[in-house]
Protein backbone atom coordinates (compact mmCIF):
# COMPACT_ATOMS: atom_id res chain seq x y z
CA UNK A 1 0.00 0.00 0.00
CA UNK A 2 1.30 3.45 -0.92
CA UNK A 3 1.18 6.49 1.33
CA UNK A 4 -1.52 7.92 -0.97
CA UNK A 5 -3.73 4.85 -0.45
CA UNK A 6 -3.07 4.90 3.27
CA UNK A 7 -4.24 8.50 3.44
CA UNK A 8 -7.75 7.46 2.46
CA UNK A 9 -8.16 6.85 6.18
CA UNK A 10 -9.29 10.16 7.73
CA UNK A 11 -7.06 9.85 10.81
CA UNK A 12 -3.94 9.10 8.75
CA UNK A 13 -4.72 11.88 6.31
CA UNK A 14 -5.03 14.44 9.10
CA UNK A 15 -1.75 13.25 10.61
CA UNK A 16 0.12 13.40 7.30
CA UNK A 17 -1.35 16.81 6.50
CA UNK A 18 -0.08 18.23 9.78
CA UNK A 19 3.24 16.36 9.72
CA UNK A 20 4.06 17.83 6.30
CA UNK A 21 3.88 21.35 7.74
CA UNK A 22 7.21 22.17 9.45
CA UNK A 23 6.57 23.66 12.89
CA UNK A 24 9.71 24.12 14.98
CA UNK A 25 9.19 25.65 18.41
CA UNK A 26 8.07 29.26 18.09
CA UNK A 27 7.10 28.86 14.43
CA UNK A 28 3.77 27.04 14.67
CA UNK A 29 1.63 29.60 12.82
CA UNK A 30 1.09 27.52 9.65
CA UNK A 31 0.14 24.34 11.45
CA UNK A 32 -2.13 26.31 13.81
CA UNK A 33 -3.92 27.78 10.80
CA UNK A 34 -4.40 24.30 9.30
CA UNK A 35 -5.76 22.91 12.59
CA UNK A 36 -8.33 25.72 12.80
CA UNK A 37 -9.27 25.10 9.16
CA UNK A 38 -9.77 21.34 9.73
CA UNK A 39 -11.96 21.92 12.77
CA UNK A 40 -13.92 24.80 11.24
CA UNK A 41 -14.79 22.69 8.18
CA UNK A 42 -16.67 20.37 10.54
CA UNK A 43 -18.50 23.20 12.27
CA UNK A 44 -16.25 23.25 15.34
CA UNK A 45 -15.43 26.73 16.57
CA UNK A 46 -11.66 27.05 16.93
CA UNK A 47 -9.39 30.02 17.46
CA UNK A 48 -5.88 31.12 18.40
CA UNK A 49 -5.48 32.64 21.84
CA UNK A 50 -3.31 35.69 22.53
CA UNK A 51 -0.16 33.56 22.59
CA UNK A 52 -0.86 31.48 19.48
CA UNK A 53 -2.17 28.31 21.12
CA UNK A 54 -5.23 26.80 19.43
CA UNK A 55 -8.41 26.36 21.47
CA UNK A 56 -11.67 24.62 20.55
CA UNK A 57 -14.76 23.27 22.26
CA UNK A 58 -17.70 21.04 21.42
CA UNK A 59 -20.68 21.83 23.69
CA UNK A 60 -22.24 19.09 25.80
CA UNK A 61 -25.25 17.16 24.54
CA UNK A 62 -26.01 16.03 28.09
CA UNK A 63 -25.65 18.62 30.86
CA UNK A 64 -25.56 15.92 33.54
CA UNK A 65 -22.17 14.71 32.32
CA UNK A 66 -18.71 16.24 32.75
CA UNK A 67 -16.54 17.62 29.91
CA UNK A 68 -13.16 16.15 29.01
CA UNK A 69 -10.08 18.06 27.83
CA UNK A 70 -7.66 16.72 25.21
CA UNK A 71 -4.30 18.46 25.02
CA UNK A 72 -1.34 18.10 22.64
CA UNK A 73 1.49 20.30 21.37
CA UNK A 74 1.96 21.63 17.85
CA UNK A 75 5.72 22.19 17.80
CA UNK A 76 8.30 19.58 16.81
CA UNK A 77 12.03 19.12 17.09
CA UNK A 78 13.49 20.16 13.74
CA UNK A 79 13.71 23.09 11.38
CA UNK A 80 11.70 24.52 8.48
CA UNK A 81 13.03 22.05 5.90
CA UNK A 82 10.51 19.98 3.88
CA UNK A 83 8.94 16.94 5.55
CA UNK A 84 8.93 14.19 2.92
CA UNK A 85 6.77 11.33 4.20
CA UNK A 86 6.88 7.71 3.09
CA UNK A 87 5.28 4.42 4.15
CA UNK A 88 7.14 1.09 4.15
CA UNK A 89 4.14 -1.11 4.85
CA UNK A 90 4.44 -0.80 8.64
CA UNK A 91 5.81 2.62 9.55
CA UNK A 92 5.25 6.18 8.47
CA UNK A 93 8.63 7.90 8.39
CA UNK A 94 10.56 10.56 6.49
CA UNK A 95 13.32 10.39 3.89
CA UNK A 96 15.76 10.44 6.84
CA UNK A 97 16.64 14.08 6.27
CA UNK A 98 14.66 15.39 9.24
CA UNK A 99 12.26 14.44 12.04
CA UNK A 100 8.75 13.15 11.33
CA UNK A 101 7.06 15.14 14.11
CA UNK A 102 4.82 12.33 15.37
CA UNK A 103 5.81 13.90 18.68
CA UNK A 104 3.24 15.34 18.99
CA UNK A 105 1.27 15.55 15.75
CA UNK A 106 0.06 12.02 16.35
CA UNK A 107 -1.69 13.36 19.44
CA UNK A 108 -2.94 16.50 17.68
CA UNK A 109 -4.40 14.51 14.75
CA UNK A 110 -6.08 11.96 17.04
CA UNK A 111 -7.71 14.76 19.04
CA UNK A 112 -8.92 16.51 15.88
CA UNK A 113 -10.34 13.32 14.40
CA UNK A 114 -12.17 12.47 17.62
CA UNK A 115 -13.58 15.99 17.82
CA UNK A 116 -14.90 15.72 14.26
CA UNK A 117 -16.54 12.36 14.95
CA UNK A 118 -18.07 13.60 18.21
CA UNK A 119 -19.41 16.69 16.44
CA UNK A 120 -20.96 14.61 13.68
CA UNK A 121 -22.54 12.03 16.02
CA UNK A 122 -25.73 13.71 17.18
CA UNK A 123 -26.82 10.55 19.02
CA UNK A 124 -23.82 10.54 21.35
CA UNK A 125 -24.61 11.83 24.82
CA UNK A 126 -21.57 13.54 26.29
CA UNK A 127 -20.54 16.33 28.64
CA UNK A 128 -18.53 18.27 26.11
CA UNK A 129 -15.06 17.99 24.57
CA UNK A 130 -12.42 20.70 24.95
CA UNK A 131 -9.21 20.94 22.92
CA UNK A 132 -5.95 22.73 23.68
CA UNK A 133 -3.08 22.64 21.16
CA UNK A 134 -0.01 24.40 22.49
CA UNK A 135 3.08 26.12 21.17
CA UNK A 136 6.66 25.58 22.30
CA UNK A 137 6.41 22.44 24.41
CA UNK A 138 9.78 21.15 23.28
CA UNK A 139 11.93 24.11 24.27
CA UNK A 140 10.33 26.11 27.03
CA UNK A 141 6.72 25.06 27.78
CA UNK A 142 5.81 28.68 27.10
CA UNK A 143 2.62 27.71 25.27
CA UNK A 144 1.02 25.81 28.13
CA UNK A 145 2.19 28.49 30.55
CA UNK A 146 0.22 31.11 28.58
CA UNK A 147 -3.07 29.16 28.45
CA UNK A 148 -6.02 30.88 30.13
CA UNK A 149 -7.00 28.00 32.41
CA UNK A 150 -9.93 29.96 33.85
CA UNK A 151 -11.65 29.41 30.51
CA UNK A 152 -11.52 25.60 30.76
CA UNK A 153 -14.48 23.74 32.24
CA UNK A 154 -12.98 20.23 32.28
CA UNK A 155 -11.44 18.81 35.42
CA UNK A 156 -9.95 15.72 33.77
CA UNK A 157 -7.23 16.12 31.12
CA UNK A 158 -5.72 13.66 28.66
CA UNK A 159 -2.35 14.92 27.42
CA UNK A 160 -1.82 12.90 24.23
CA UNK A 161 1.98 12.94 24.25
CA UNK A 162 3.30 9.53 25.39
CA UNK A 163 5.24 7.45 22.88
CA UNK A 164 3.78 3.96 23.36
CA UNK A 165 0.27 2.61 22.80
CA UNK A 166 -1.54 1.83 26.04
CA UNK A 167 0.56 4.07 28.27
CA UNK A 168 -1.47 5.72 31.00
CA UNK A 169 1.10 7.72 32.89
CA UNK A 170 -0.23 8.85 36.24
CA UNK A 171 2.78 10.70 37.68
CA UNK A 172 5.84 12.49 36.35
CA UNK A 173 9.06 13.73 37.83
CA UNK A 174 9.93 17.29 38.68
CA UNK A 175 13.08 18.85 37.28
CA UNK A 176 15.36 20.76 39.62
CA UNK A 177 18.75 22.22 38.77
CA UNK A 178 21.34 22.28 41.54
CA UNK A 179 24.81 23.76 41.89
CA UNK A 180 27.50 22.50 44.25
CA UNK A 181 30.15 25.13 44.83
CA UNK A 182 33.44 24.96 46.74
CA UNK A 183 35.62 27.97 47.53
CA UNK A 184 39.03 27.61 49.18
CA UNK A 185 40.17 30.70 51.03
CA UNK A 186 43.86 30.56 50.16
CA UNK A 187 45.47 29.48 46.92
CA UNK A 188 49.09 29.47 45.90
CA UNK A 189 51.89 27.99 43.84
CA UNK A 190 51.67 24.24 43.36
CA UNK A 191 55.36 23.84 44.03
CA UNK A 192 56.43 26.51 46.48
CA UNK A 193 53.25 26.40 48.61
CA UNK A 194 52.32 22.72 48.33
CA UNK A 195 53.37 21.86 51.90
CA UNK A 196 51.37 24.67 53.50
CA UNK A 197 48.44 23.00 55.29
CA UNK A 198 46.52 26.27 55.29
CA UNK A 199 46.12 25.92 51.53
CA UNK A 200 43.55 23.33 50.38
CA UNK A 201 42.69 22.52 46.77
CA UNK A 202 39.06 23.23 45.81
CA UNK A 203 39.07 20.61 43.04
CA UNK A 204 40.20 17.91 45.49
CA UNK A 205 37.58 19.04 47.99
CA UNK A 206 34.70 19.01 45.51
CA UNK A 207 35.70 15.47 44.59
CA UNK A 208 35.38 14.53 48.26
CA UNK A 209 31.88 16.04 48.36
CA UNK A 210 30.75 14.45 45.10
CA UNK A 211 31.76 11.07 46.49
CA UNK A 212 29.37 11.56 49.43
CA UNK A 213 26.39 12.86 47.43
CA UNK A 214 24.06 10.14 46.04
CA UNK A 215 24.14 9.44 42.29
CA UNK A 216 21.43 7.72 40.24
CA UNK A 217 18.20 6.27 41.66
CA UNK A 218 17.45 7.55 45.16
CA UNK A 219 13.97 6.01 45.51
CA UNK A 220 11.75 3.74 43.42
CA UNK A 221 8.42 1.94 43.83
CA UNK A 222 6.04 -0.30 41.88
CA UNK A 223 5.50 2.46 39.28
CA UNK A 224 9.22 2.89 38.59
CA UNK A 225 11.81 5.48 39.59
CA UNK A 226 10.42 8.06 42.02
CA UNK A 227 13.47 10.22 42.76
CA UNK A 228 16.88 10.43 41.11
CA UNK A 229 19.91 12.68 41.06
CA UNK A 230 22.47 13.04 38.31
CA UNK A 231 25.71 14.99 38.13
CA UNK A 232 25.91 16.77 34.80
CA UNK A 233 29.31 18.46 34.97
CA UNK A 234 32.18 19.40 37.23
CA UNK A 235 34.68 22.13 36.56
CA UNK A 236 37.35 23.90 38.52
CA UNK A 237 40.96 24.93 38.68
CA UNK A 238 43.08 26.75 36.17
CA UNK A 239 40.83 26.41 33.15
CA UNK A 240 39.99 30.05 32.44
CA UNK A 241 42.83 30.81 29.99
CA UNK A 242 42.23 27.77 27.78
CA UNK A 243 38.44 28.25 27.79
CA UNK A 244 38.96 31.76 26.46
CA UNK A 245 41.15 30.32 23.69
CA UNK A 246 38.61 27.75 22.49
CA UNK A 247 36.70 30.12 20.22
CA UNK A 248 39.88 31.82 19.04
CA UNK A 249 41.39 28.51 17.96
CA UNK A 250 38.09 27.19 16.53
CA UNK A 251 38.14 24.02 18.59
CA UNK A 252 35.35 21.58 17.70
CA UNK A 253 32.86 20.83 20.47
CA UNK A 254 33.71 17.12 20.60
CA UNK A 255 37.28 18.10 21.50
CA UNK A 256 36.46 20.59 24.28
CA UNK A 257 37.14 18.22 27.17
CA UNK A 258 40.42 16.96 25.73
CA UNK A 259 41.55 20.49 24.93
CA UNK A 260 40.76 21.88 28.39
CA UNK A 261 42.35 18.88 30.14
CA UNK A 262 45.54 19.25 28.13
CA UNK A 263 45.79 23.04 28.33
CA UNK A 264 44.58 23.74 31.88
CA UNK A 265 47.09 25.10 34.38
CA UNK A 266 48.62 22.77 36.97
CA UNK A 267 51.00 25.17 38.66
CA UNK A 268 48.46 26.57 41.09
CA UNK A 269 46.52 25.39 44.11
CA UNK A 270 42.91 25.76 42.99
CA UNK A 271 40.52 27.93 44.97
CA UNK A 272 37.24 27.43 43.09
CA UNK A 273 35.23 24.49 41.74
CA UNK A 274 31.63 23.85 40.73
CA UNK A 275 29.45 20.86 39.87
CA UNK A 276 25.99 20.93 38.33
CA UNK A 277 23.28 18.40 39.16
CA UNK A 278 19.75 17.61 38.10
CA UNK A 279 17.20 16.17 40.52
CA UNK A 280 13.97 14.56 39.33
CA UNK A 281 11.14 13.36 41.55
CA UNK A 282 7.44 12.54 41.26
CA UNK A 283 7.11 12.99 45.05
CA UNK A 284 7.88 16.49 46.30
CA UNK A 285 8.45 15.33 49.89
CA UNK A 286 11.05 12.80 48.76
CA UNK A 287 12.83 15.44 46.69
CA UNK A 288 12.86 17.71 49.74
CA UNK A 289 14.34 14.87 51.81
CA UNK A 290 17.15 14.33 49.28
CA UNK A 291 18.02 18.03 49.11
CA UNK A 292 18.08 18.28 52.90
CA UNK A 293 20.37 15.24 53.03
CA UNK A 294 22.82 16.88 50.62
CA UNK A 295 22.69 20.14 52.53
CA UNK A 296 23.55 18.22 55.70
CA UNK A 297 26.54 16.65 53.92
CA UNK A 298 27.59 20.17 52.92
CA UNK A 299 27.23 21.45 56.49
CA UNK A 300 29.41 18.62 57.81
CA UNK A 301 31.99 19.44 55.14
CA UNK A 302 32.04 23.09 56.21
CA UNK A 303 32.59 22.09 59.84
CA UNK A 304 35.51 19.87 58.81
CA UNK A 305 37.19 22.58 56.72
CA UNK A 306 36.23 25.61 58.80
CA UNK A 307 38.67 28.44 58.13
CA UNK A 308 40.06 26.74 55.02
CA UNK A 309 37.17 26.39 52.60
CA UNK A 310 33.41 26.62 52.29
CA UNK A 311 30.89 24.66 50.22
CA UNK A 312 27.33 25.54 49.22
CA UNK A 313 24.58 23.46 47.61
CA UNK A 314 21.79 25.47 45.97
CA UNK A 315 18.76 23.78 44.33
CA UNK A 316 16.55 25.76 41.94
CA UNK A 317 13.20 24.25 40.81
CA UNK A 318 12.65 24.30 37.04
CA UNK A 319 9.51 22.16 36.63
CA UNK A 320 7.18 21.07 39.46
CA UNK A 321 6.33 17.42 40.02
CA UNK A 322 3.22 15.84 38.53
CA UNK A 323 2.13 13.78 41.52
CA UNK A 324 -0.28 10.88 41.36
CA UNK A 325 -3.85 11.89 42.16
CA UNK A 326 -5.87 10.16 44.85
CA UNK A 327 -8.69 10.08 42.28
CA UNK A 328 -8.20 6.89 40.23
CA UNK A 329 -11.26 7.45 38.01
CA UNK A 330 -9.38 7.90 34.74
CA UNK A 331 -6.97 5.08 35.54
CA UNK A 332 -9.92 2.70 35.77
CA UNK A 333 -11.58 4.11 32.65
CA UNK A 334 -8.32 3.86 30.74
CA UNK A 335 -7.77 0.25 31.78
CA UNK A 336 -11.35 -0.62 30.76
CA UNK A 337 -10.98 1.10 27.38
CA UNK A 338 -7.72 -0.79 26.79
CA UNK A 339 -9.42 -4.09 27.55
CA UNK A 340 -12.26 -3.30 25.14
CA UNK A 341 -9.75 -2.53 22.38
CA UNK A 342 -7.45 -5.48 23.15
CA UNK A 343 -4.65 -3.13 24.17
CA UNK A 344 -2.31 -3.93 27.04
CA UNK A 345 -2.52 -1.05 29.55
CA UNK A 346 0.65 0.29 31.11
CA UNK A 347 -0.31 2.33 34.16
CA UNK A 348 2.92 3.75 35.47
CA UNK A 349 4.92 6.92 36.13
CA UNK A 350 7.52 8.56 33.91
CA UNK A 351 10.79 10.09 34.96
CA UNK A 352 10.64 13.19 32.80
CA UNK A 353 8.67 16.37 32.26
CA UNK A 354 5.59 17.14 30.15
CA UNK A 355 2.63 19.52 30.05
CA UNK A 356 0.91 17.32 32.64
CA UNK A 357 3.20 18.96 35.20
CA UNK A 358 1.72 22.38 34.48
CA UNK A 359 -1.91 21.23 34.42
CA UNK A 360 -1.46 19.45 37.77
CA UNK A 361 -0.76 22.78 39.47
CA UNK A 362 -3.53 24.83 37.82
CA UNK A 363 -7.26 25.21 38.36
CA UNK A 364 -10.16 25.30 35.92
CA UNK A 365 -13.09 27.70 35.58
CA UNK A 366 -14.72 26.22 38.67
CA UNK A 367 -11.56 26.43 40.82
CA UNK A 368 -10.98 22.68 40.67
CA UNK A 369 -7.40 21.48 40.31
CA UNK A 370 -6.88 19.63 37.04
CA UNK A 371 -6.34 15.87 37.08
CA UNK A 372 -4.10 15.22 34.05
CA UNK A 373 -2.84 11.95 32.58
CA UNK A 374 -0.24 11.39 29.87
CA UNK A 375 -1.66 9.02 27.25
CA UNK A 376 0.00 7.03 24.45
CA UNK A 377 -1.93 6.79 21.16
CA UNK A 378 0.76 5.12 19.04
CA UNK A 379 4.14 3.44 19.10
CA UNK A 380 6.61 6.13 18.07
CA UNK A 381 10.29 5.27 17.75
CA UNK A 382 13.50 7.35 17.66
CA UNK A 383 11.73 10.59 18.53
CA UNK A 384 13.63 13.84 17.97
CA UNK A 385 15.82 12.25 15.29
CA UNK A 386 15.80 11.79 11.51
CA UNK A 387 15.08 8.09 12.14
CA UNK A 388 11.74 8.86 13.82
CA UNK A 389 8.91 6.59 12.71
CA UNK A 390 5.36 5.74 13.75
CA UNK A 391 3.77 2.30 13.64
CA UNK A 392 0.57 2.72 11.65
CA UNK A 393 -1.30 -0.28 13.05
CA UNK A 394 -0.63 0.90 16.61
CA UNK A 395 -1.87 4.39 15.70
CA UNK A 396 -5.15 3.10 14.30
CA UNK A 397 -5.63 0.97 17.40
CA UNK A 398 -4.56 3.88 19.61
CA UNK A 399 -7.23 6.07 18.09
CA UNK A 400 -9.85 3.40 18.75
CA UNK A 401 -8.62 3.33 22.36
CA UNK A 402 -9.03 7.11 22.62
CA UNK A 403 -12.50 6.94 21.11
CA UNK A 404 -13.53 4.15 23.46
CA UNK A 405 -12.05 6.10 26.38
CA UNK A 406 -14.33 9.04 25.57
CA UNK A 407 -17.37 6.76 25.29
CA UNK A 408 -16.66 4.97 28.59
CA UNK A 409 -15.91 8.30 30.28
CA UNK A 410 -19.31 9.63 29.29
CA UNK A 411 -21.10 6.46 30.35
CA UNK A 412 -19.51 6.41 33.81
CA UNK A 413 -18.78 10.02 34.81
Amino acid sequence: MSIEELRKDKLIDIFCTLAQIPSPSGQEQKVAKKIIELLSESGIEAYEDNFGNVRAKIPATDSTKQPLLLSAHMDVIGDNSPVNIKYDGKYIETDKKRTLGADDKAGVAAAINLAIEVKNNQNLKHGGLELVFTKDEEQGLSGINHVDFSDIESEYVLVLDADKLGQILVAGASYTNAILEVKAFKGGHSGIDIADTDRVNAVKLIGELINQIPQGVYKSNELGVVTSINIGSVIGGGVEPCIKQISDENIKSESFIDYVAEKSMTNLINTYAKAKYSIRSSESENEKELIEKIQKITENFNEKYEGLAKAEFLATPHLPAFERSNDSTLEKIGAKACEMCNVEPSITSFHAGAETHIYAHKQNKFNKTFKPYLIGCADVYNMHSSDEKMDVESYVKGYEFLKKFFEVYNSEI
